[in-house]
């Protein structure tokens, strides 16, 4: 975890998202939260993550998605380097 992001801020707004409780909600959330092009941002970072894991290459998903190179190259980093985050959501996705 990246020490300069755990703050009681960020504390406050993940507890915030914890709290949702439906798709709805968390639409009328981030919708107010967030503008449109940040949370289409970041819907399409996660749809980046979601077809390098599926083995997609980065002209497929470019064309697919509209992310530049950048973009995926930065997610890449992310599923290879982070803090496996996406790996925890991709496992709790695929048992529903």
């Amino acid at each position: 975890m990246n020490k300069k992001i755990k703050t009681p801020a960020v504390d406050h707004l993940f507890d915030a998202v914890l709290a949702l409780q439906t798709k709805e909600e968390c639409y009328s959330f981030f919708e107010d939260l967030c503008t449109v092009n940040e949370l289409l941002s970041l819907s399409q970072r996660f749809e980046v993550a979601s077809m390098l894991k599926s083995g997609r290459t980065y002209l497929d998903i470019a064309e697919k998605t509209g992310a530049s190179t950048a973009t995926i190259s930065r997610v890449n980093r992310s599923l290879n380097y982070g803090s496996d985050g996406y790996e925890l959501v991709f496992q709790r996705l695929d048992t529903k």
